[in-house]
């Protein structure tokens, strides 16, 4: 269990439901900051506080919290592929305010990965050398992020999932529980990829990409499916 590190800055997560009460544990138990509050939208707002803290109208904010007072963390999940999280952000920068990221201390994130703004990264997950994660992607438990991948922006990676090396993610993706995306994967924006599917070569934007039903299973031909892989690495090498 992560020991609870020292306070130096202050938080604010805008949302009350399931994964506001998740990032909560996890800013407090295992970052440094504190969060000392809640903030929804006023016509969300139910309850005066939520797990001991008070709830304040995001309309309000300024009046309590100064913007650069306070980082705020959207604690939205994967609604309309991730555009209500990308628009709460949007208000919440244009307010002033700075928004948060948190990274797992039991993460594994190569010191080269380049990490866009606004991440939630989960525990067990692995990010090896020159990938890059854009703005607002939230990786849950256990993913394996291959070298020189690219994550774009506003992406969703549940758990469990592998993205192999040189694959791309283009943004607003949603990425199901054990899905696999194979090496070189060109995967277009605004997809959808449902648990335990596995994609390879170039699929479209605005997919949505199911598992078949019944493995596909030939005869190997070793000499034909090194030949394929090979002429796979000259064009990445193009």
């Amino acid at each position: 269990m992560a020991q609870t590190r020292t306070k130096t800055r202050k938080l604010i997560i805008f949302g009350i439901e399931d994964f506001a009460d998740i990032a909560y544990e996890y800013f407090t138990h295992d970052s440094d900051y504190e969060v000392v509050a809640f903030t929804v939208d006023s016509a969300y707002l139910t309850a005066d506080s939520h797990l001991g803290l008070p709830v304040i109208a995001f309309e309000d904010l300024a009046q309590r919290h100064l913007p650069g007072s306070v980082d705020v963390y959207a604690a939205i999940v994967y609604g309309c592929l991730n555009r209500v999280r990308e628009d709460i952000c949007h208000r919440v920068k244009a307010a002033g305010y700075r928004l948060a990221s948190y990274i797992s201390t039991r993460a594994f994130v190569w010191h080269n990965v380049k990490l866009g703004e606004h991440c939630f990264i989960f525990e067990d997950n692995t990010v090896q050398p020159y990938a890059s994660i854009g703005d607002n992607v939230i990786m849950w438990s256990g993913n394996h992020i291959g070298h020189h991948s690219r994550i774009g922006n506003h992406c969703f990676i549940s758990s469990h999932v592998v993205v192999s090396g040189w694959a791309d993610v283009g943004t607003h993706c949603f990425l199901g529980v054990n899905a696999t995306l194979a090496n070189n994967t060109r995967l277009g924006g605004f997809s959808w990829v449902s648990h335990g599917a596995c994609l390879a070569g170039e699929i479209p934007s605005n997919s949505i990409v199911r598992p078949t039903v019944a493995a596909d299973v030939k005869p190997l031909n070793e000499a034909a499916l090194f030949r394929s892989l090979a002429r796979a690495s000259r064009v990445r090498a193009t």
